[in-house]
């Protein structure tokens, strides 16, 4: 018998909680300016109907549309590709964080203690890389990872978060290898899994660092601006109200594009709405890595098996 997936109710409300919901949604930042577009529009329709002022050929703005549709589809694609492309980029912070580690405890000394600095020390890569995109410096998360002070302190007092906690895996790597006789196989491994951290870092900080070209941003809005502030003499209408409803109307997908770019634009910030999920993705990373050094035994029978005889 054929498995039928069975239908979730809520999907059948699914339209009307995103068309209706508030929350997370752009609207309540643009309805000032969707307000007062409306009045402006209300004082020329004022002056349409008493001042027995004409209005004028809509054909002008007919023109005018296609080209504005184009700009507005180049800032909103623009900013969805660089929410994306940090996806993709703490995508692979998740993904060496985890190979660091489990390369560490796998391939490198049978030490309890270099081992827990490692892992510790992978955790922190994510609070670090977090904290450095939203200029923030909080010690909570270091002193939960490392469980001392004095470690937290040396990541919080270092000029690049990110930077200063690779360069105290490049040491206790150097460590495995003065030390432990870590041999020059497994130490390529693992030091390649802490080169990508540093390259998917510094592929946010491009994003972060790089915005949308201002004068693409002053030329859009002007002509939002523009346009927007034309609606209204173009629309002749005996009826008072039907100027400032249809400039409103018209106001509220253009501001809202505009702006979804503008969201978009900075996937770090978490004032922005559609941030990514920083804080969910670090603790992710951290109780994954963590959960490693709960299962000592587990780890040492892989371990054990993994440098066994091939059959």
């Amino acid at each position: 018998m054929a498995f039928q997936a069975q239908p979730n109710p809520a999907e059948g409300f699914s339209f009307w909680r995103d068309a209706l919901a508030w929350r997370g949604s752009i609207t309540p930042r643009l309805a000032p300016r969707i307000v007062l577009f409306g009045l402006y529009a209300s004082a020329v329709a004022f002056a349409h109907r008493f001042l027995k002022w004409p209005g004028v050929d809509d054909a002008y703005l007919g023109y005018t549309a296609g080209a504005l549709a184009v700009l507005l589809v180049l800032r909103t694609n623009t900013g969805y590709e660089r929410w994306w492309e940090a996806r993709k980029l703490w995508g692979g912070i998740v993904n060496q964080s985890r190979n660091l580690a489990i390369k560490a405890l796998a391939y490198g000394p049978d030490d309890d203690n270099w081992k827990g600095n490692v892992v510790r020390w992978a955790a922190a890569f994510c609070h670090a890389a977090r904290q450095g995109l939203r200029a923030e410096r909080n010690i909570v998360d270091f002193e939960r990872v490392f469980q001392n002070v004095e470690d937290a302190k040396f990541v919080i007092e270092g000029h690049h978060l990110a930077s200063t906690v690779a360069s105290r895996l490049a040491v206790l790597l150097d460590q495995a290898r003065r030390e432990f006789n870590m041999d020059g196989f497994s130490f390529m491994e693992i030091d390649r899994e802490r080169a990508l951290l540093i390259d998917h870092i510094g592929g946010c900080e491009r994003i972060l660092k790089t915005p949308l070209p201002r004068v693409h941003s002053i030329k859009l809005r002007r002509f939002i601006l523009f346009y927007l502030l034309s609606i209204p003499f173009a629309i002749g209408s005996p009826s008072f109200w039907v100027a400032p409803v249809a400039t409103m109307l018209i106001a509220y997908p253009l501001l809202a594009i505009d702006q979804i770019g503008y969201e978009l634009e900075n996937p770090f910030s978490a004032t922005r709405a559609s941030h990514l999920p920083l804080n969910v993705i670090c603790q992710t990373i951290e109780g994954d890595l963590m959960a490693l050094l709960s299962k000592p035994g587990a780890l040492g029978q892989a371990r054990s098996s993994a440098r066994g005889p091939l059959l």
